[in-house]
């Protein structure tokens, strides 16, 4: 039985993409084993509190994430 844990900085992801991001990633894990694995692969998403997230020795919150999924740099100092 796959479990894929994800980890997610709160309040970035809608509940509504969540739900695809899950599908998504299990529809993954169905192509490479196969239909039969499907109702025993497990996605757990689990949020992490903005700002205890760190990348290059920074910080990096929920604004820096949404910021960079519209294309736009890191914006924390």
């Amino acid at each position: 039985m796959p479990l894929i844990h994800v980890k997610l900085i709160e309040n970035v992801v809608p509940p509504a993409k969540r739900q695809e991001l899950i599908a998504r990633i299990t529809d993954a894990v169905v192509a490479v084993g196969g239909e039969g694995i499907r109702s025993h692969t497990w996605v757990l998403l689990e949020d992490v509190k903005s700002g205890d997230w760190g990348i290059a020795g920074k910080g990096f919150t929920s604004d820096d994430a949404r910021a960079l999924a519209l294309g736009r740099s890191h914006v924390s100092s």
